[in-house]
Protein backbone atom coordinates (compact mmCIF):
# COMPACT_ATOMS: atom_id res chain seq x y z
CA UNK A 1 0.00 0.00 0.00
CA UNK A 2 1.43 3.53 -0.94
CA UNK A 3 0.65 6.57 1.41
CA UNK A 4 -2.00 8.58 1.03
CA UNK A 5 -3.21 11.52 2.50
CA UNK A 6 -6.47 11.27 4.83
CA UNK A 7 -9.32 13.87 5.58
CA UNK A 8 -12.27 13.93 7.68
CA UNK A 9 -15.04 16.27 6.05
CA UNK A 10 -17.40 18.28 7.80
CA UNK A 11 -20.68 17.35 5.59
CA UNK A 12 -21.10 16.60 2.20
CA UNK A 13 -20.43 20.04 0.23
CA UNK A 14 -17.16 19.29 2.11
CA UNK A 15 -16.80 16.11 1.18
CA UNK A 16 -17.13 16.88 -2.29
CA UNK A 17 -14.77 19.72 -2.08
CA UNK A 18 -12.22 17.85 -0.82
CA UNK A 19 -12.24 15.12 -3.33
CA UNK A 20 -12.80 17.66 -6.26
CA UNK A 21 -9.12 18.98 -5.17
CA UNK A 22 -7.10 16.17 -6.85
CA UNK A 23 -7.90 13.73 -9.68
CA UNK A 24 -6.57 10.69 -7.29
CA UNK A 25 -8.78 11.31 -4.17
CA UNK A 26 -11.21 8.97 -3.17
CA UNK A 27 -13.82 8.82 -0.88
CA UNK A 28 -14.21 6.15 1.63
CA UNK A 29 -17.01 4.99 3.65
CA UNK A 30 -16.80 1.14 4.81
CA UNK A 31 -13.54 0.03 2.84
CA UNK A 32 -14.13 -3.43 2.66
CA UNK A 33 -13.19 -3.35 -1.27
CA UNK A 34 -11.13 -0.37 -1.95
CA UNK A 35 -8.67 -0.97 1.20
CA UNK A 36 -8.01 -4.30 -0.80
CA UNK A 37 -7.51 -2.96 -3.48
CA UNK A 38 -5.14 -0.43 -1.94
CA UNK A 39 -3.02 -3.49 -0.42
CA UNK A 40 -3.05 -5.22 -4.15
CA UNK A 41 -1.63 -1.45 -5.47
CA UNK A 42 -4.96 -2.18 -7.77
CA UNK A 43 -5.81 1.57 -6.74
CA UNK A 44 -3.46 4.58 -5.55
CA UNK A 45 -5.64 7.28 -4.33
CA UNK A 46 -3.84 10.47 -3.49
CA UNK A 47 -5.99 11.28 -0.73
CA UNK A 48 -8.93 9.18 1.13
CA UNK A 49 -11.84 11.14 2.35
CA UNK A 50 -13.66 9.12 4.74
CA UNK A 51 -17.51 10.00 4.69
CA UNK A 52 -18.23 7.69 7.84
CA UNK A 53 -18.97 10.65 9.85
CA UNK A 54 -21.28 12.49 7.11
CA UNK A 55 -25.48 12.27 8.07
CA UNK A 56 -26.12 9.72 5.21
CA UNK A 57 -27.07 6.57 7.26
CA UNK A 58 -30.67 7.07 7.89
CA UNK A 59 -33.51 4.61 6.24
CA UNK A 60 -37.02 6.01 5.85
CA UNK A 61 -40.38 6.73 4.13
CA UNK A 62 -41.00 9.36 2.11
CA UNK A 63 -43.81 11.49 1.51
CA UNK A 64 -44.99 9.27 -1.54
CA UNK A 65 -44.72 5.99 0.36
CA UNK A 66 -41.39 4.84 -1.59
CA UNK A 67 -38.50 3.79 0.44
CA UNK A 68 -34.97 6.00 1.10
CA UNK A 69 -32.07 4.32 2.23
CA UNK A 70 -28.72 7.05 3.19
CA UNK A 71 -26.20 5.36 1.34
CA UNK A 72 -23.87 5.14 4.58
CA UNK A 73 -26.41 2.64 6.09
CA UNK A 74 -24.74 -0.73 7.01
CA UNK A 75 -25.84 -3.56 4.47
CA UNK A 76 -26.80 -6.05 7.94
CA UNK A 77 -28.65 -2.64 8.72
CA UNK A 78 -30.71 -2.47 5.72
CA UNK A 79 -31.22 -6.22 5.86
CA UNK A 80 -33.11 -6.22 8.84
CA UNK A 81 -35.05 -3.18 8.78
CA UNK A 82 -38.81 -3.36 9.35
CA UNK A 83 -39.86 -1.82 6.32
CA UNK A 84 -37.45 -3.89 4.05
CA UNK A 85 -38.36 -6.91 5.69
CA UNK A 86 -41.89 -6.16 5.05
CA UNK A 87 -41.79 -4.72 1.63
CA UNK A 88 -38.84 -5.16 0.13
CA UNK A 89 -37.72 -9.36 1.00
CA UNK A 90 -36.09 -9.58 -2.19
CA UNK A 91 -33.55 -7.09 -1.02
CA UNK A 92 -33.24 -8.45 2.69
CA UNK A 93 -32.48 -12.00 0.78
CA UNK A 94 -29.75 -10.38 -1.69
CA UNK A 95 -27.70 -8.73 1.06
CA UNK A 96 -27.65 -11.81 3.31
CA UNK A 97 -26.84 -13.77 0.33
CA UNK A 98 -23.47 -11.92 0.46
CA UNK A 99 -20.07 -11.83 1.68
CA UNK A 100 -20.27 -12.09 5.63
CA UNK A 101 -22.00 -11.03 9.04
CA UNK A 102 -18.44 -9.02 9.64
CA UNK A 103 -18.57 -7.48 6.15
CA UNK A 104 -22.24 -6.65 5.75
CA UNK A 105 -21.78 -5.14 9.45
CA UNK A 106 -19.09 -2.93 7.52
CA UNK A 107 -19.88 -2.46 4.23
CA UNK A 108 -22.08 0.28 2.93
CA UNK A 109 -25.00 0.62 0.59
CA UNK A 110 -22.97 3.13 -1.56
CA UNK A 111 -19.79 1.17 -1.40
CA UNK A 112 -22.05 -1.56 -2.45
CA UNK A 113 -23.20 0.40 -5.23
CA UNK A 114 -19.35 1.66 -6.17
CA UNK A 115 -17.44 -1.75 -5.58
CA UNK A 116 -15.03 -2.91 -8.36
CA UNK A 117 -15.15 -6.68 -9.94
CA UNK A 118 -13.38 -9.52 -8.48
CA UNK A 119 -12.05 -10.94 -11.84
CA UNK A 120 -8.29 -12.41 -10.57
CA UNK A 121 -6.49 -10.57 -13.36
CA UNK A 122 -7.94 -7.69 -12.57
CA UNK A 123 -6.68 -7.52 -9.20
CA UNK A 124 -2.88 -8.37 -10.28
CA UNK A 125 -0.82 -5.91 -11.03
CA UNK A 126 1.21 -8.07 -13.19
CA UNK A 127 -1.45 -9.24 -15.56
CA UNK A 128 -2.76 -7.24 -18.67
CA UNK A 129 -6.26 -5.36 -17.68
CA UNK A 130 -8.04 -3.04 -19.60
CA UNK A 131 -10.62 -2.09 -16.59
CA UNK A 132 -7.16 -1.48 -14.52
CA UNK A 133 -5.20 0.11 -17.42
CA UNK A 134 -6.85 1.24 -20.78
CA UNK A 135 -5.46 -0.54 -23.54
CA UNK A 136 -3.17 -3.04 -21.76
CA UNK A 137 -5.58 -5.97 -23.50
CA UNK A 138 -7.39 -8.15 -21.20
CA UNK A 139 -5.60 -11.67 -19.93
CA UNK A 140 -9.17 -13.39 -18.54
CA UNK A 141 -10.05 -13.22 -23.11
CA UNK A 142 -7.17 -16.11 -23.28
CA UNK A 143 -6.85 -17.15 -19.51
CA UNK A 144 -9.28 -19.25 -16.96
CA UNK A 145 -12.84 -17.29 -16.69
CA UNK A 146 -14.78 -19.88 -15.43
CA UNK A 147 -15.95 -16.93 -13.48
CA UNK A 148 -16.50 -14.33 -16.29
CA UNK A 149 -18.77 -12.77 -17.60
CA UNK A 150 -21.52 -14.26 -21.27
CA UNK A 151 -23.88 -11.25 -20.97
CA UNK A 152 -23.05 -7.26 -21.78
CA UNK A 153 -19.14 -8.51 -22.41
CA UNK A 154 -16.62 -6.32 -25.11
CA UNK A 155 -13.48 -8.03 -26.79
CA UNK A 156 -12.12 -5.69 -24.19
CA UNK A 157 -13.68 -6.83 -20.84
CA UNK A 158 -15.74 -9.79 -19.81
CA UNK A 159 -15.57 -9.41 -15.86
CA UNK A 160 -18.73 -9.92 -13.68
CA UNK A 161 -20.46 -7.25 -11.63
CA UNK A 162 -19.80 -9.16 -8.22
CA UNK A 163 -22.68 -7.66 -6.46
CA UNK A 164 -25.94 -9.44 -4.80
CA UNK A 165 -27.64 -6.36 -3.18
CA UNK A 166 -27.19 -4.07 -6.97
CA UNK A 167 -28.89 -6.95 -8.28
CA UNK A 168 -31.95 -7.21 -6.44
CA UNK A 169 -32.21 -3.28 -6.61
CA UNK A 170 -32.00 -3.29 -9.73
CA UNK A 171 -35.37 -5.89 -9.95
CA UNK A 172 -37.25 -3.10 -7.28
CA UNK A 173 -36.44 -0.20 -9.77
CA UNK A 174 -34.57 1.24 -7.79
CA UNK A 175 -32.83 5.10 -8.14
CA UNK A 176 -29.95 6.43 -7.22
CA UNK A 177 -29.23 10.16 -5.50
CA UNK A 178 -25.63 11.14 -6.25
CA UNK A 179 -24.92 15.02 -5.50
CA UNK A 180 -21.87 16.97 -6.59
CA UNK A 181 -22.15 20.41 -8.07
CA UNK A 182 -25.73 19.86 -8.19
CA UNK A 183 -28.42 16.86 -6.76
CA UNK A 184 -29.45 14.35 -9.70
CA UNK A 185 -31.43 11.30 -9.82
CA UNK A 186 -30.38 7.76 -11.44
CA UNK A 187 -32.52 4.93 -12.03
CA UNK A 188 -30.43 1.94 -11.54
CA UNK A 189 -30.76 0.70 -14.94
CA UNK A 190 -28.69 3.64 -15.91
CA UNK A 191 -26.17 3.94 -13.18
CA UNK A 192 -23.24 0.66 -14.67
CA UNK A 193 -22.37 1.00 -18.11
CA UNK A 194 -20.94 -1.43 -20.02
CA UNK A 195 -17.46 -2.05 -20.70
CA UNK A 196 -17.61 -1.58 -24.44
CA UNK A 197 -14.32 0.29 -25.51
CA UNK A 198 -13.54 1.94 -22.04
CA UNK A 199 -14.27 -0.90 -19.21
CA UNK A 200 -12.24 1.70 -16.78
CA UNK A 201 -15.24 3.55 -17.28
CA UNK A 202 -18.02 1.76 -14.55
CA UNK A 203 -20.77 4.12 -13.94
CA UNK A 204 -22.29 7.75 -14.63
CA UNK A 205 -20.74 9.08 -11.62
CA UNK A 206 -18.38 12.27 -12.65
CA UNK A 207 -15.20 12.32 -10.30
CA UNK A 208 -16.64 14.86 -7.96
CA UNK A 209 -20.26 12.93 -7.12
CA UNK A 210 -20.71 10.97 -3.94
CA UNK A 211 -23.77 8.94 -3.69
CA UNK A 212 -26.10 9.96 -1.06
CA UNK A 213 -29.21 7.55 -1.10
CA UNK A 214 -31.25 4.94 -3.07
CA UNK A 215 -34.95 5.34 -3.14
CA UNK A 216 -37.21 2.20 -3.81
CA UNK A 217 -40.58 2.75 -5.00
CA UNK A 218 -43.18 1.56 -2.93
CA UNK A 219 -44.34 -2.02 -4.39
CA UNK A 220 -47.85 -1.75 -6.28
CA UNK A 221 -49.80 -4.63 -5.03
CA UNK A 222 -48.52 -7.74 -3.62
CA UNK A 223 -45.46 -9.96 -5.51
CA UNK A 224 -44.04 -13.37 -4.89
CA UNK A 225 -40.03 -12.74 -4.99
CA UNK A 226 -37.04 -14.71 -4.00
CA UNK A 227 -33.61 -14.23 -4.70
CA UNK A 228 -31.42 -17.47 -5.34
CA UNK A 229 -28.02 -17.66 -5.52
CA UNK A 230 -25.82 -20.36 -6.71
CA UNK A 231 -22.20 -20.54 -5.88
CA UNK A 232 -19.65 -23.14 -5.36
CA UNK A 233 -19.98 -23.06 -1.86
CA UNK A 234 -23.13 -22.24 0.70
CA UNK A 235 -21.55 -18.87 2.14
CA UNK A 236 -19.08 -16.23 1.17
CA UNK A 237 -18.67 -16.71 -2.16
CA UNK A 238 -19.61 -14.87 -5.16
CA UNK A 239 -22.56 -15.78 -7.76
CA UNK A 240 -22.06 -18.35 -10.86
CA UNK A 241 -25.46 -17.22 -11.49
CA UNK A 242 -28.16 -15.40 -9.58
CA UNK A 243 -31.76 -14.50 -10.34
CA UNK A 244 -33.90 -12.09 -8.94
CA UNK A 245 -37.32 -12.45 -9.19
CA UNK A 246 -40.80 -10.68 -8.61
CA UNK A 247 -44.17 -11.79 -9.77
CA UNK A 248 -47.55 -10.38 -9.65
CA UNK A 249 -49.66 -13.18 -10.38
CA UNK A 250 -53.73 -13.43 -10.49
CA UNK A 251 -55.29 -16.92 -11.24
CA UNK A 252 -52.99 -18.57 -13.40
CA UNK A 253 -51.51 -15.65 -15.28
CA UNK A 254 -48.65 -13.72 -14.86
CA UNK A 255 -49.77 -9.92 -14.33
CA UNK A 256 -46.37 -8.51 -14.06
CA UNK A 257 -42.59 -9.04 -14.02
CA UNK A 258 -39.45 -8.21 -12.92
CA UNK A 259 -36.24 -9.95 -13.00
CA UNK A 260 -32.67 -9.54 -12.92
CA UNK A 261 -29.68 -11.52 -13.68
CA UNK A 262 -25.88 -11.03 -11.42
CA UNK A 263 -22.89 -13.60 -11.82
CA UNK A 264 -23.14 -13.81 -15.92
CA UNK A 265 -22.86 -9.97 -16.68
CA UNK A 266 -20.56 -6.89 -16.46
CA UNK A 267 -23.11 -5.25 -14.28
CA UNK A 268 -26.22 -5.98 -12.57
CA UNK A 269 -28.70 -7.63 -15.78
CA UNK A 270 -32.09 -6.63 -16.14
CA UNK A 271 -33.95 -9.39 -17.98
CA UNK A 272 -36.17 -7.40 -20.33
CA UNK A 273 -36.85 -10.52 -22.39
CA UNK A 274 -37.57 -12.85 -19.64
CA UNK A 275 -39.95 -10.09 -18.28
CA UNK A 276 -41.56 -10.04 -22.41
CA UNK A 277 -42.05 -13.32 -22.35
CA UNK A 278 -43.56 -14.07 -18.73
CA UNK A 279 -45.82 -10.72 -19.04
CA UNK A 280 -49.09 -11.68 -19.74
CA UNK A 281 -48.43 -15.33 -20.22
CA UNK A 282 -49.93 -18.58 -18.41
CA UNK A 283 -47.56 -19.62 -15.09
CA UNK A 284 -46.86 -22.55 -16.45
CA UNK A 285 -43.70 -24.72 -17.72
CA UNK A 286 -43.84 -23.86 -21.53
CA UNK A 287 -43.79 -20.28 -20.25
CA UNK A 288 -41.13 -20.79 -18.33
CA UNK A 289 -38.89 -22.30 -21.01
CA UNK A 290 -39.51 -19.50 -23.08
CA UNK A 291 -38.38 -17.69 -20.75
CA UNK A 292 -35.19 -19.33 -20.24
CA UNK A 293 -34.41 -19.06 -23.62
CA UNK A 294 -34.87 -15.38 -23.32
CA UNK A 295 -32.56 -15.27 -20.71
CA UNK A 296 -29.80 -16.20 -22.83
CA UNK A 297 -30.20 -14.73 -25.86
CA UNK A 298 -27.42 -12.61 -27.32
CA UNK A 299 -25.44 -14.53 -24.76
CA UNK A 300 -21.38 -15.04 -25.84
CA UNK A 301 -20.19 -18.06 -23.77
CA UNK A 302 -16.21 -18.75 -23.94
CA UNK A 303 -14.51 -21.87 -23.36
CA UNK A 304 -14.85 -22.23 -19.33
CA UNK A 305 -17.86 -20.61 -18.94
CA UNK A 306 -20.01 -22.19 -21.34
CA UNK A 307 -21.81 -24.22 -17.93
CA UNK A 308 -23.56 -20.67 -17.00
CA UNK A 309 -25.73 -20.86 -20.33
CA UNK A 310 -27.24 -23.88 -18.75
CA UNK A 311 -26.99 -23.02 -15.32
CA UNK A 312 -28.67 -19.62 -15.96
CA UNK A 313 -31.57 -21.49 -17.59
CA UNK A 314 -32.46 -23.76 -15.20
CA UNK A 315 -31.77 -21.23 -11.99
CA UNK A 316 -34.78 -19.08 -13.78
CA UNK A 317 -37.02 -22.01 -14.07
CA UNK A 318 -36.98 -22.97 -11.39
CA UNK A 319 -37.46 -19.89 -9.16
CA UNK A 320 -40.56 -19.08 -11.05
CA UNK A 321 -42.09 -22.22 -10.59
CA UNK A 322 -40.85 -22.41 -6.98
CA UNK A 323 -42.27 -18.64 -7.11
CA UNK A 324 -45.85 -20.26 -9.04
CA UNK A 325 -46.54 -23.55 -7.36
CA UNK A 326 -45.65 -24.86 -11.06
CA UNK A 327 -43.89 -28.49 -11.36
CA UNK A 328 -41.18 -28.15 -14.06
Amino acid sequence: MRDFQYAIPGDVSNAIGLVSQEREAMFIAGGTGLVDLMKLEVQNPSKLVDVNRLPLADISETGNGALRIGAMARNSTVAYHPLVGERYPLLSEAILSGASAQLRNMATVGGNLMQRTRCTYFRDIHEACNKRSPGAGCAAADGFHRMHAILGSSEHCIATHPSDMCVALLCLDAVVEAQGSGLRRIPLEDFHVLPGDTPHIENVLAHDEIITAVELPRPAGKRACRYRKVRDRSSYEFALVSVAAALEISGDRIIDARVAFGGVATKPWRAYGVEKALNGARANAETYRVAADAAVEGAVPRRHNRFKLELLKRTLTRTLAELTGVER
